[in-house]
């Protein structure tokens, strides 16, 4: 053996064993296309988030800039309604009273259709809501719708839109003058005093209905 082979064969056995290493597993590469879609659909839901609050802001203004239907027109709508029942006296008088007992609630705060006609009427009458000859007529006005409705009597066809015309007078008297609708005042705020409006002309009365309102 040559002294040249001696020296590789030494410079070989001096290497240690533990300096051989295990092929590392390949690494993966990230696909930018997956972060992009994931970036893309982050951005659509916040889209959708904004015009969503947008469009529930815009609805929300202008539901609110919708004025509300005075108690009077409700009212004179359910009335104009109650006529299509003209030939059935007692749903007649049982929408046509109604109709009559929901606008004084409404319009003045005063608790009415859940009640009977005497509590309604005793109650009404420690109150200013209306004038004395109103509470008289609208007491004869609900007792007489009272007889056809459980007492089975059936009034005719003119003593109906006597009824109906009664009871839409009321409404129309008691209804917001145009100086209190201007004032700001809701049309369902229970004033201190009825906006009241006398009729020009007197009424002229039937001598078996007197007292109507």
């Amino acid at each position: 053996m040559t002294k040249a082979t001696q020296t590789v064969h030494s410079a070989v056995s001096a290497v240690p064993a533990t300096d051989i290493r295990d092929i590392r597993p390949p690494v993966e590469i990230a696909n930018p296309w997956v972060w992009l879609g994931w970036a893309l659909l982050v951005l659509a839901l916040v889209a959708a988030g904004v015009l969503l609050w947008r469009w529930w802001r815009r609805r929300k203004n202008v539901v609110a800039l919708v004025p509300p239907v005075p108690p009077h027109v409700r009212a004179k709508q359910r009335l104009a309604s109650a006529l299509a029942l003209i030939g059935q006296p007692r749903e007649f008088c049982i929408a046509v009273s109604d109709a009559l007992r929901v606008y004084l609630e409404e319009r003045f705060q005063f608790r009415a259709p859940e009640r009977t006609t005497e509590e309604f009427l005793l109650d009404l009458k420690k109150t200013d809501l209306l004038l004395r000859d109103q509470k008289e007529n609208l007491e004869e006005f609900l007792i007489r719708c009272d007889l056809a409705k459980f007492a089975k009597y059936e009034p005719r066809e003119l003593e109906l839109r006597e009824l109906h015309a009664s009871a839409l007078r009321l409404v129309e008297e008691t209804e917001p003058s145009l100086e209190l609708a201007g004032s700001g005042v809701g049309p369902g705020a229970a004033p201190s005093a009825p906006a009241v409006h006398q009729p020009s002309e007197p009424v002229t009365q039937n001598p078996q209905l007197t007292n109507r309102v």
